[in-house]
């Protein structure tokens, strides 16, 4: 009986704890998003099954996202926007670029298989990073490619609930990532 009153107390401990910097936190939520006045659709749907988990004010999510979540607890169900601003970006015409069609080129070939209008391919820049884009238009002697985040321009529309919230270990904050269940594992 004793261990069964020790459960319960810890269960509530881990139940009542808020969602701050260094907490890994699991949630289920659904995102949709629009341009202007678009109807929206849906982009990314999580489950209870297969949460989204994270560590908390770590810089890997969007800033607006976190700020929407601090201080929620397990069981809090929440409903926030965020502006093309504050979420991906407004496009930018400097992140459109149009490739000599030779840079697709497969030994001597150009291709065809993998460089279709629509496709994302991962690209790298002069420096060696790599960049994800989307091929835009296949002219004779080039390909315009679209560098910009899928979602610039998106307001986003975040739907959920808060299933956890503990400490994070100090091996996830210093791999920087969540282990177990819903994380990464070695």
């Amino acid at each position: 009986m004793l261990k069964q009153v020790q459960h319960d107390k810890t269960k509530t401990k881990q139940t009542s704890m808020t969602i701050n910097q260094n907490k890994v936190v699991s949630v289920n939520y659904h995102l949709s998003s629009h341009i202007d006045n678009e109807t929206p659709e849906l982009v990314e749907q999580t489950s209870t099954d297969h949460p989204f988990t994270f560590i908390f004010g770590v810089g890997q999510l969007l800033p607006d996202f976190e700020k929407n979540l601090l201080g929620k607890k397990v069981g809090d169900k929440f409903d926030f926007k965020i502006t093309p601003i504050n979420g991906y970006g407004v496009s930018d015409k400097e992140m459109i670029a149009k490739i000599p069609k030779e840079a697709f080129h497969v030994d001597g070939e150009f291709d065809s298989e993998r460089v279709k209008e629509g496709e994302e391919l991962m690209m790298n820049d002069a420096d060696g990073n790599q960049l994800m884009g989307f091929v835009q238009e296949i002219g004779n002697d080039y390909v315009i490619m679209d560098f910009n985040h899928p979602l610039a321009d998106h307001n986003l529309h975040f739907v959920g609930e808060v299933l956890s919230v503990r400490e994070a270990t100090p091996e996830e904050l210093d791999h920087g990532h969540v282990h177990g269940p819903g994380g990464h594992h070695h």
